[in-house]
């Protein structure tokens, strides 16, 4: 049956999510949680609960983990949806409806809007609306770069589509959660950047930063979320900052280490 659809979850520490995210896919054909060996929770009794087939594995990175996921899924599609994520009614039935089409041009690939809720509120503006995530995949047409960490990179094997209906992400709650994991996210682009680049450029460490204010604030508009786009756009701009220090201090340390070999 060429509908038949897996929701997948890749998971770790997230009971209190796990149960309403996995209610609101009730309708999948099957849903998978693939958990991070590194739960200290009750989200594999939770995930069971529910119905859900749970595999436990080591974690390395995000893109590897999905990757992992590609390979239990037994279905001709999958949705990947995170535990803090909801499929709204009126978004199943959309999917349902365009993987009902069997003409030879459909697409292997989908693109679903998001709305995100941050510090108790919904962002419209600053780059967090629409939010496109390429989450509809079909099964050995699709793959992640494992060498982006952060914002994992789908590489696709053909056409895309784009749904209208939404996926709902309940993002941060509070001021501390933000900090936590764009700390995170930092550390891991510094990384990536590093990699991909060994040229110093000092200046990146003002220009950057003021860019992303800028492109928040001004050219996304995301003054006119009050508050909560002023203080996303100072947020990120200065998490900006910290990528291009970590960057920068990884290029240097790598110099030395090929310097100085032994």
């Amino acid at each position: 049956m060429e509908t038949a659809i897996t929701a997948a979850i890749i998971a770790r520490d997230e009971a209190q999510h796990l149960g309403p995210c996995l209610r609101s896919v009730a309708w999948a054909t099957e849903r998978l949680v693939v958990l991070d060996q590194r739960t200290t929770d009750d989200s594999a009794v939770v995930a069971a609960a529910h119905g859900a087939r749970v595999v436990e594995r080591p974690f390395t990175t995000f893109p590897s983990q999905r990757n992992a996921a590609l390979e239990l899924v037994r279905t001709p599609w999958v949705l990947f949806i995170d535990a803090d994520e909801r499929v709204t009614p009126s978004l199943a039935r959309e999917i349902l409806e365009r993987l009902a089409d069997a003409s030879v041009a459909a697409p292997v690939g989908y693109w679903i809007p998001r709305r995100n809720l941050i510090w108790g509120g919904w962002i419209r503006h600053g780059g967090w609306y629409p939010d496109y995530q390429l989450r509809l995949l079909r099964v050995g047409r699709a793959r992640y770069d494992e060498q982006r960490d952060v914002h994992e990179l789908v590489q696709i094997d053909g056409p895309t589509g784009v749904l209208s209906e939404c996926l709902i992400h309940y993002n941060y709650a509070t001021l501390a959660q933000f900090m936590r994991k764009q700390r995170q996210y930092s550390s891991l682009e510094a990384e990536r950047l590093a990699r991909a680049d060994g040229r110093l450029r000092p200046h990146s460490l003002v220009l950057q930063p003021l860019r992303e204010f800028r492109r928040r604030l001004i050219t996304l508009a995301g003054y006119r979320d009050g508050w909560r786009g002023i203080l996303l756009a100072s947020l990120l701009s200065w998490f900006t900052f910290e990528t291009e220090i970590g960057r920068i201090r990884r290029v240097r340390s790598r110099a030395i280490a090929s310097n100085h070999p032994g």
